[in-house]
């Protein structure tokens, strides 16, 4: 159907004429049909939407046009779009009902568009599985229509869409649903991380694609460059909104001096400085697009995960309840606020701070008076994060802390600290340590129940008044992007803007400048084009992800090989190739858990390696710093003289066999990291060795071949062995004895070569 445009007059000032026995002005807007909503656009003010079938129309006062979002035929102060936003959210917050509010501390749980038929992102439509319903892909589910209008959900988080369309469509389909409930509150939609590199893809800047492609943050972070970030910032935001997201759940900017946790790679390094100057880059890029300030091409940044989710003890993560604890052995929390304090609260943008933060699950050992998790501590978000330093945005739990959990190792819930309370205590418990929002919930119950705690305790009133501060914050990050004039997209305006070939290039010239060449020796690299290369295959060992998702044994190419025949003739013999390409990934040492351990009568808790070869924690603490749960009969957790095996070993395998191979010939490693890794093991054996945090294959052939000079700088240290690993404190930034390899060069933090040599430009002295 196409769009009918109506347009009326719009005079600056009003015409006078003799002739006439009145003077009148036309009206300020113009308005624009779209097949289901209508958009008016003002001369000197927003665009509003709404749609033809909600039961919202506008009202006209002198020439412009306000929506009737409650449909009661009157101009209420939060629909007047011309007060300001601060007095709008208040009124707003005032009239809503305690299950209104409590609708909005909802978070979604993980929402796939379309549902998955199992898993934790399953999904009915009229009580089918997707597949079976006749639904097209962008459909309401049964469980978001309940929650929308039975739980006043208006937070949601999406993971996996079909496609830019479909994501843009069923964006459309919710807030028209939501839009005809109650007061009109739009859908504020979130997502996690969603620009990443998928290695086998080729680059072509003229074909777009889903969206752009860019290293992890701990690969821009390897670009020492904050104005990329920014710029990643930028063009993530505008892509972000043409699919309908408002809130990201992102930057993690938890300070990365633990180099066996597992989400080390979502940091931006280890060095404070560092960290501080992109968190703030990131947090302006998404919040202020173009330096313009809050409005509709705004994305929410919700920080995380407060006050640093980096020290875990031995490496151990957060999700279960064997690494529920954060560790201070150098009493150093003060590094992991920076990137919070000095970065993402002090932002060079209009926007000024980020405008939501999220605490981390970890127990932080030391801080406040109970051993609970960030979520529940009233020391680390009142005292610390309210008080002190002054945060006026929302804190969001995250996901799935209320829930309850069964056993040590179970991903379930994350109550860490309080697994003995009930579901709605838990609630109430984090509400008076200042939590705004609830991550991962869809029921609207606990949080009514503990409404009514807090009225028994500190009366009606001042519970109500405690709810309405929660409201007026999450109301006003809402407000503050656009949402509630206009929550509506042109989806062929999506399919633009989403991975459209400027953007594409950007990402693609960011993972250029983010591989770090680590070795060189005789100037092996580059190579010239159309010489033979021979690829080993890499084995890929059976695993279960955290969300259980089985990954089977096979081969596979490291890397794409129509990919590499446009720079190199590709060879299945060693004895015919003038080198060797080796792709591997850094060690996977384990979680730090085995209930092998277990049922052999031991605590559990294991080493997590940064080798390949098993290992032997013979330098581990004896005694942990942390331990204690109700769900095991014991308090230390140390691994001291247990073994690890690393679960790619074959990886280290595949260097050596290639080498043994190629004799005399140039032997290449391209290596992509996780976490830091230790080189000890297979540099000497190497002509070359790269590394990269999620790039595509041709950006490395680019730089293999000399199109491309590298120009990445490490963001973090290469430890020299296991010991070091072992010796350093988990809060301690770069405090480990660096790997230095065969050519005399130490992979401390900042080290990187380009063809010339060491590189030593403005970034190192600024840094390092």
């Amino acid at each position: 159907m196409k769009n009918t445009l109506i347009k009326y007059a719009i005079p600056s000032v009003c015409f006078c004429s003799f002739l006439l026995i009145f003077i009148s002005c036309g009206p300020n807007y113009t308005i624009e049909d779209k097949e289901t909503f209508r958009l008016i656009h003002h001369t000197d003010g927003p665009t509003l939407g709404y749609h033809k079938e909600s039961g919202v129309t506008h009202i006209i006062k002198e020439g412009k046009a306000f929506k009737d979002s409650n449909k009661n035929n009157q101009i209420e102060p939060y629909e007047n779009w011309e007060l300001p936003i601060e007095e709008r959210v208040k009124d707003l917050a005032q009239r809503l009902s305690v299950e209104e509010i409590a609708g909005l501390m909802l978070y979604s749980s993980h929402q796939s568009i379309p549902g998955s038929s199992r898993g934790f992102t399953s999904s009915t439509y009229d009580g089918k599985p997707y597949r079976e319903s006749g639904k097209v892909p962008s459909a309401l589910s049964d469980q978001q229509m309940k929650f929308f209008k039975e739980d006043y959900l208006r937070h949601v988080l999406i993971t996996q869409v079909e496609s830019p369309a479909v994501s843009a469509q069923w964006n459309n389909n919710a807030q028209a649903y939501v839009e005809s409930l109650g007061y009109g509150i739009p859908v504020n939609i979130s997502s996690d991380p969603r620009n990443r590199s998928i290695a086998e893809t080729e680059y072509n800047a003229g074909a777009g694609g889903q969206i752009s492609m860019w290293p992890t943050t701990l690969g821009i972070a390897a670009t020492f460059n904050a104005d990329l970030m920014y710029q990643f910032g930028e063009i993530a935001s505008q892509e972000y909104r043409a699919l309908g997201i408002a809130t990201a759940l992102s930057p993690q900017i938890d300070l990365a001096t633990e180099p066996r946790w597992s989400r080390f790679t979502g940091t931006m390094g280890e060095d404070p400085k560092l960290a501080t100057d992109l968190a703030r880059a990131y947090v302006d890029g998404f919040q202020s697009t173009h330096q313009k300030g809050w409005g509709n091409h705004s994305v929410n940044a919700m920080v995380k995960h407060w006050p640093g989710g980096g020290p875990e003890e031995g490496g151990r993560d957060g999700h279960y309840g064997y690494g529920a604890y954060a560790v201070y052995p150098g009493n150093n929390l003060s590094d992991h606020l920076m990137p919070f304090v000095e970065g993402a609260f002090k932002l060079k943008g209009e926007t000024k701070m980020a405008s939501a933060i999220m605490p981390y699950y970890t127990i932080s050992k030391g801080l406040g008076n109970e051993a609970v998790g960030n979520g529940y501590n009233f020391y680390v978000l009142t005292s610390l994060l309210r008080e002190k330093y002054k945060y006026e945005g929302v804190i969001c739990t995250d996901w799935g802390i209320t829930r309850d959990v069964s056993a040590i190792d179970r991903f379930e819930g994350k109550p860490w600290g309080v697994e003995l309370l009930s579901e709605a205590q838990r609630h109430y418990k984090a509400l008076v340590a200042g939590v705004d929002q609830f991550g991962g919930n869809n029921n609207l119950g606990p949080v009514l129940e503990a409404y009514q705690m807090g009225v028994n305790e500190i009366g009606e009133a001042s519970m109500r008044e405690r709810f309405e501060a929660s409201a007026i914050r999450l109301l006003l990050n809402i407000f503050q992007t656009g949402l509630f004039e206009n929550p509506y997209l042109d989806i062929p305006e999506t399919t633009k803007t989403v991975g459209n070939s400027t953007f594409m290039t950007a990402g693609y010239e960011a993972q250029l400048r983010s591989v770090v060449l680590l070795k060189n020796k005789n100037n092996t690299l580059p190579l010239e084009a159309k010489k033979k290369v021979y690829i080993p295959k890499r084995y890929i060992a059976p695993s279960v992800s955290w969300f259980g998702n089985v990954t089977p044994e096979r081969e596979e190419d490291p890397f794409n090989l129509d990919i590499v025949s446009n720079y190199y003739t590709v060879v299945t013999d060693p004895q015919e190739a003038d080198f060797a390409l080796v792709g591997i990934e850094s060690p996977n040492g384990g979680v730090g858990y085995d209930a092998e351990d277990v049922n052999q009568g031991g605590n559990g808790y294991v080493p997590i390696s940064l080798q390949y070869k098993p290992y032997t924690a013979s330098s581990a603490r004896k005694t942990s710093l942390a331990g204690g749960s109700p769900l095991e009969n014991f308090r230390d957790r140390s691994y001291y003289g247990k073994t690890v095996k690393t679960k790619n070993e074959t990886d280290l395998e595949l260097i050596s066999t290639t080498h043994q191979k190629m004799g005399d010939k140039p032997v290449i490693v391209i290596m992509r990291l996780s976490n830091p890794a230790v080189p000890a093991e297979f540099e000497k054996i190497t002509s070359a060795l790269l590394v990269h945090m999620g790039v595509q294959d041709q950006a490395l052939m680019e730089i293999l071949s000399g199109n491309f000079e590298p120009s990445g700088l490490l963001p973090f240290q290469m430890p020299k062995d296991m010991i070091t690993v072992e010796q350093q404190y988990e809060d301690v930034p770069r405090d480990m004895i660096p790997y230095e390899d065969s050519e005399g060069n130490s992979y401390d933090f900042a080290f990187g070569l380009n063809w010339k040599g060491v590189i030593k430009d403005e970034r190192v002295k600024k840094y390092q």
